[in-house]
């Protein structure tokens, strides 16, 4: 497989991965999320863990929240990785938050070669079925 990373997608990955060197702490911030707009601003966030389980935030909902304090909402590009700096494949609610939020963006996913490009539709592929049933 080729790689479908480009030069965008590799700066992008670099500044994850520099927050989460710079401010890993241990039970507080594992995560790292970066997330770039059509304009090319970058917004970052840490995971906000805290000593009750399930109580923590996501560092892709402190990023994409970052970017929406701005009133940016044309997030093109999206990446997450944990404290050694390699990319992790975003969780359940994060990937509904990116299918709400932003839809069309790229989200790089570990893969062959260091990640692969996804849309939120193929990391969660059967969503608007499920929410069609619902509703039925």
């Amino acid at each position: 497989m080729i790689n479908q990373l480009n030069r965008s997608h590799f700066y992008l990955i670099e500044t994850a991965k520099k927050l989460i060197s710079m401010r890993f702490k241990e039970n507080r911030h594992h995560f790292a999320a970066a997330v770039k707009s059509k304009s090319g601003k970058i917004f970052t966030g840490l995971q906000m863990k805290t000593s009750i389980s399930g109580a923590e935030i996501c560092a892709e909902a402190v990023a994409l929240s970052a970017a929406a304090e701005e009133g940016i909402t044309d997030i093109e590009m999206l990446v997450v990785v944990n404290r050694i700096g390699d990319i992790i494949s975003p969780c359940g609610c994060c990937r509904e938050l990116f299918l709400d939020y932003c839809p069309n963006a790229e989200i790089i996913v570990p893969g062959v070669g260091g990640g692969k490009i996804m849309t939120p539709h193929e990391l969660l592929p059967l969503r608007s079925t499920l929410l069609k049933q619902a509703k039925e």
